[in-house]
């Protein structure tokens, strides 16, 4: 009798019998198989992304492009033309994706990605981080300078995606409505306009694999990341609402610049002209045409329209970014030293040798930290052990000792 009633249990949901299922879970009054689980699920999961995508308003923290800058100004520096074009672009960006995809009056606004040219440690990648963390969107940063075409030795266009992927949880949805920041665009410019019997895998290939995802086009992506495979389960990403940050140093485009604005000021009044321009700032002068001369093609450079600068950093900047962003180095070290419970504080001489440091080798806010670093590591090293240190002052000629005595032989130079 035992035996035929436990034959009679079935899936409270479908009504497959225990023979007909793989798992059969038990619960207080009923029971539920291994497939209605997975129905469940999916079920599931397909309601919430439906309710995702619907109210992306309510998800989204979207500021006005004024409350965007003043929110900037707090994490990065000076560079306030960059940010007046970054809060705009990413305002109308998310702007766009509020509301539906074809108005009453039939006008589709379009994507605008952006391109940020600017030297090594001047903020590019932070401006776009601190935009991120600002909407509550998913946000990766990807390295340009690993990517090559398919079917070689690299990684495709499509591993940026799997990082955008990762960022979201895998959550397609969010990750369909993220921002993307493409670091060192500028390695990937074209070698040269002459035919090579080599393939140029790793420079014009990639800006032409680039195109379709700054467009806007369903791209199937591997999860993990990698080449992909035929036998590889893709996920399948609409680009269109993707926003793309672009950012180069472009190391040379100055030059460029120059040599166009010379061919542009020829004649009597051209020594005058070229006295206004500011030599130390060409590259507040861009125009796409420089970027192209660069070694960008017409194509790509027409899918980032908008374009700004950003400006070599200057020594009040250099000064300011030590001690008064919600990030500044010199706080990041007070409190790394008040964990300890030793109260850190720097004499405003030793501040200055700094900045002078910094300013002397032209690595920008990254250079402030290295040679921080090599001012503080000996403190750090010893002060946690020392049981009767509260206090440590840095001054001026500790600051020098320090940076005498570096292993880092860059920063002995005077």
């Amino acid at each position: 009798m035992a035996k035929s009633v436990k034959e009679e249990i079935r899936c409270s949901f479908c009504g497959r019998s225990k023979v007909d299922t793989n798992v059969l879970i038990a619960g207080i009054s009923g029971h539920i198989c291994d497939k209605c689980i997975e129905q469940a699920h999916q079920i599931s999961k397909d309601e919430l992304s439906s309710k995702s995508g619907h109210s992306i308003n309510t998800s989204l923290n979207l500021l006005k492009p004024m409350d965007i800058k003043k929110h900037l100004d707090q994490y990065v520096i000076g560079q306030d033309q960059a940010k007046k074009v970054l809060s705009v672009a990413v305002y109308n960006h998310f702007k766009r994706l509020g509301q539906s995809t074809v108005s009453d009056d039939n006008v589709e606004i379009e994507k605008s990605n952006i391109i940020l040219v600017g030297e090594t440690g001047t903020g590019k990648t932070l401006l776009a981080k601190t935009i991120a963390q600002l909407l509550n969107v998913p946000f990766c940063i990807a390295d340009a300078t690993v990517l090559t075409e398919a079917g070689y030795v690299g990684e495709d266009v499509e591993s940026i995606l799997s990082r955008l992927l990762q960022a979201a949880d895998f959550d397609v949805a969010a990750a369909e409505r993220g921002i993307v920041f493409i670091d060192e665009i500028d390695k990937i410019a074209r070698k040269g306009d002459n035919a090579s019997i080599t393939r140029d895998v790793s420079g014009e290939g990639v800006q032409q694999a680039l195109l379709k995802l700054l467009e806007g086009s369903v791209v199937g992506v591997p999860p993990q990341g990698g080449r992909k495979h035929p036998e590889q389960k893709l996920v399948q990403v609409n680009t269109k609402n993707i926003l793309f940050i672009c950012g180069g140093a472009f190391d040379g485009l100055d030059r460029i610049i120059e040599k166009r604005m010379k061919s542009q000021t020829l004649g009597f009044s051209a020594s005058k002209q070229m006295r206004q321009f500011d030599r130390k700032n060409l590259l507040q002068h861009v125009t796409p045409q420089d970027i192209k001369s660069f070694g960008l093609i017409p194509e790509l450079i027409g899918r980032l329209p908008i374009l700004s600068f950003l400006l070599p950093l200057d020594r009040e900047a250099l000064r300011r970014i030590l001690t008064e962003p919600k990030n500044a180095i010199i706080k990041q070290y007070v409190k790394l030293f008040e964990i300890d419970k030793i109260k850190l504080t720097l004499e405003k001489e030793a501040l200055d040798y700094i900045v002078e440091k910094a300013m002397i080798h032209k690595l920008g806010a990254r250079g402030l930290r290295s040679i921080c670093e090599a001012i503080m590591i000996d403190a750090m090293f010893d002060m946690p052990s020392a049981k009767d240190v509260k206090e440590f002052k840095v001054t001026l000629e500790y600051a020098q000792e320090k940076v005498d005595n570096s292993e880092i032989e860059g920063l002995k130079v005077a």
